[in-house]
């Protein structure tokens, strides 16, 4: 038997009603799901907001909003409101931010195989800065600034050596990573030097990033220790730290809040004796815990002496990140939030995979019927952004709420959707 839901795990702006339902931006959850339909991603406006405004105050001009973790035209621009500069590391990203207002001179362009294509767009645009990640990168750059494209503002991305302690698959400042110039092969000195020599980009710093999910804030000292070393003794007057910062999704967990992640960076990179510009990239800290997904239950399987499975209308396609890396979740309903849960149960998708499994050990109350709503908290990050219509399964609505208000910002697709690109069997 499991307690309720610990509250920390909610947005801000959650709360409980006398009758024990779930309430979010001041907006009903039972409500929401029977209007805009489930699975339902709602996000806490204010919440979202609040971090950003966090990391502003923490990192002035050198606050960056990492869109991988969640992109749409809404977001984007409620980021770029709040002060940030957005990072984005594909045209798709690049496109999703110009098309939500946000100029180029304010996003950070990453990457490590941007095309030429993708080059030749932001260049045209002037995109605000440039990290650069490869040679070949810097081939591709000096063919478009020979075409007559302006020379960009660039970093270098360079890999510190520094291995993180996260999951493998979001590890990427060691040295044995896809990412960036290394520092111990000599990489990254030979990477500056070509910089400086090619005329193709107006070379200002350097970028390094550690992975995602961190727990330890020490990290992220380590980080700067060598990435703020490297930079002075190249004379360079900007440092990014990339992002990374981890948050709880699972009771027991604790995480660094943002104010103790600029505190650790300030004082690392104070003992460096850096005095240049301090860019950070955060992502998951902003938009994780800020969102919760409604499901509606429609199979419920008691298999005698093995487990309960619950099985709910959406699930890998919606939150893959179980299926990737093993991935914890909290489970509870949203007509009773605060109701012991005493059933263990397996919450598994739709899926045609044993492997669509959204919460392999979960727990909910024994009074769970088909047609509840069961939620999932903390599902913010990396789950609309890596969405997918596995099995020709359609992508959930995006909601925002705020005092009282909900407004839809990602539409439900329709079946009609699914054959937009499809050119037909002739």
């Amino acid at each position: 038997m499991k307690n309720p839901v610990p509250l920390n795990l909610l947005p801000e702006n959650a709360s409980i009603s006398d009758a024990g339902e779930l309430y979010l931006g001041g907006v009903s959850s039972l409500s929401l799901a029977q209007e805009f339909g489930t699975p339902l991603f709602v996000y806490d406006e204010e919440h979202l907001r609040r971090r950003c405004r966090e990391v502003v105050a923490g990192f002035g001009g050198g606050a960056v909003y990492a869109t991988k973790a969640f992109l749409c035209t809404a977001m984007a621009r409620l980021a770029h409101e709040e002060g940030m500069r957005l990072d984005v590391a594909t045209g798709g990203e690049y496109h999703v931010a110009r098309a939500a207002g946000v100029p180029a001179a304010d996003l950070v362009f990453h990457g490590n195989n941007k095309s030429l294509r993708e080059l030749r767009i932001a260049l045209a645009d002037r995109v605000g800065q440039l990290v650069v990640d490869s040679f070949d990168e810097m081939d591709r750059m000096e063919e478009l600034v020979s075409e007559g494209h302006e020379p960009p503002e660039a970093l270098l991305r360079i890999t510190p050596g520094v291995e993180a302690h996260t999951h493998e698959f979001v590890r990427t400042g060691q040295d044995d990573s896809k990412f960036g110039f290394t520092v111990s092969s000599g990489m990254a000195e030979e990477a500056v030097q070509r910089a400086r020599s090619s005329g193709a980009m107006r070379l200002k710093g350097v970028h390094a990033h550690i992975g995602s999910q961190v727990f330890r804030a020490d990290s992220f000292g380590a980080a700067v220790d060598v990435i703020a070393g490297f930079a002075n003794g190249g004379g360079f007057e900007e440092i990014s730290l990339g992002g990374g910062l981890g948050v709880a999704y699972v009771e027991g967990e604790e995480a660094p809040t943002i104010a103790e992640w600029v505190e650790v960076v300030r004082e690392s990179v104070e003992r460096n004796g850096f005095d240049g510009k301090v860019s950070v990239e955060p992502g998951r800290a902003i938009t994780a815990s800020a969102a919760v997904t409604l499901y509606a239950a429609g199979t419920i399987k008691h298999l005698p002496g093995i487990r309960t499975y619950v099985a709910v209308d959406g699930g890998m396609s919606d939150n893959p990140r179980p299926v990737l890396y093993g991935s914890g979740y909290e489970t509870f309903l949203a007509r009773d939030v605060a109701a012991p849960r005493d059933m263990a149960v397996r919450l598994v998708g739709k899926h045609c995979e044993t492997g669509d499994v959204l919460v392999s050990d979960g727990w909910l109350p024994e009074g769970l019927e088909v047609d509840d709503i069961v939620v999932t908290p903390v599902t913010g990050a990396y789950g609309h952004s890596m969405g997918s219509n596995y099995n020709k399964v359609l992508r959930p609505a995006v909601v925002f709420v705020r005092d009282g208000e909900a407004r839809q910002v990602v539409r439900r697709e329709t079946y009609d959707d699914l054959l937009l690109t499809d050119v037909g069997p002739e």
